[in-house]
């Protein structure tokens, strides 16, 4: 979904660049318009494939974690730099090198790149989206000075507009799926249907954000009614965020939505091909010279407990077995007690002045890993 999300905004930027032209004078053809869009896309997605491939091969070559993490801040503009000299869609290029290499980032990034990457990423997103709405509020009062409309006018503009995104993503997810329906009667297709339950938490699921916001600030300054725009653009942010954002819970109550359990299902799937790997490889290292005796026994009834762990949760377990399940928290609670005991001790040594901060944070960073990894 987060795939096909960024596919839309993309789409829908590259729509929006050719409309821009047309509003500040330009003139229009649908069957030009038409033919700038497909090869605005295809070109751009071209772009952003082969700019993926390139980079994947820089990025396999890295070894310092903090490099890796900024090339990855510099890569969407690898993309969007070039396809826009060649005259196609940037974002395009950049949604297209995004999504190809995350699908590789496993393979192209190391345990500890990776670690640092989603923590930096999340916070970036973070302020560039505090950011975007700090612009707002800067330019908030020159937009309502601008305006020779009422407030009453302009609060009528505000809640027709968010009525209408609303409404309009509503109306689609509830009469679209019937045409596709109609049209598409494979089996495979029938598969994928989902209620009215489904439908209605979608559709108010549509909360507008950053991309809406960005669009309409990156208005030239001398575009008709970019004032209203930019203010009708903060209503409909208001009106998803805070009105559909707050009232979803209760939503999803209301829909009582059933879990299939898909989920659970493919995580139990994966655990289990992970741990029968891992129990064939340490099947395997035994014969290795280096290997030790105890570690590997030690190793493999980790990796056996897991796999009977695994199997119980899904149902194949015997009758009279204890509660895996049960004593695996057990074990947790006990690993994150110790573990909080040796966070205390360091930070002791620390304030004594026995280690220095560099030494806390170094082991430290360790700990967390390890409590990172437990489930409760």
């Amino acid at each position: 979904l987060e795939g096909e999300s960024l596919i839309n905004d993309g789409t829908a930027l590259v729509v929006y660049h050719a409309a821009v032209a047309v509003a500040l004078g330009g003139s229009f053809s649908l069957l030009h318009a038409s033919g700038d869009f497909v090869l605005d896309v295809a070109g751009g997605v071209l772009v952003g494939v082969i700019g993926a491939r390139l980079l994947g091969v820089v990025m396999e070559r890295i070894q310092d974690d903090v490099l890796g993490v900024t090339v990855s801040l510099l890569c969407g503009y690898a993309a969007y730099l070039p396809a826009e000299e060649l005259g196609v869609s940037g974002v395009i290029a950049s949604v297209t090198l995004g999504l190809t290499l995350g699908r590789q980032g496993h393979r192209i990034s190391s345990a500890a790149s990776r670690l640092r990457g989603d923590a930096f990423w999340e916070v970036l997103v973070f302020l560039l989206n505090a950011a975007l709405f700090v612009l707002v509020g800067l330019q908030f009062p020159g937009v309502l000075e601008a305006q020779d409309r009422s407030a009453v006018a302009l609060l009528a503009l505000g809640l027709l507009t968010g009525a209408t995104v609303i409404g309009t993503r509503l109306v689609w997810l509830n009469t679209a799926p019937y045409l596709v329906r109609a049209l598409d009667r494979r089996p495979q297709q029938r598969a994928r249907r989902i209620g009215w339950r489904g439908r209605l938490i979608t559709g108010w699921s549509g909360l507008r954000g950053a991309v809406s916001l960005a669009a309409a600030l990156a208005l030239p300054g001398d575009f008709p009614e970019r004032d209203l725009i930019v203010f009708l653009t903060l209503c409909v942010i208001f009106a998803t965020l805070v009105l559909q954002g707050l009232t979803l819970p209760l939503i999803i109550r209301f829909a009582a939505p059933e879990d299939d359990g898909a989920g659970a299902r493919e995580e139990l799937v994966a655990r289990k091909h992970a741990a029968r790997v891992a129990i064939e490889r340490i099947e395997a290292l035994r014969a290795e010279d280096w290997t030790r005796t105890d570690s590997v026994e030690r190793l493999s009834r980790i990796y056996e407990f897991r796999m009977r762990r695994v199997l119980q949760q899904a149902g194949h377990g015997e009758e009279d077995d204890e509660d895996l399940d049960e004593r695996s928290h057990a074990w947790q609670r006990m690993v994150r007690d110790v573990l909080d005991h040796q966070r205390a001790e360091l930070v002791r040594l620390r304030d004594e002045g026995t280690i220095a901060d560099e030494v806390l944070h170094h082991v430290v960073r360790e700990l967390d890993l390890e409590d990172e990894r437990l489930e409760i």
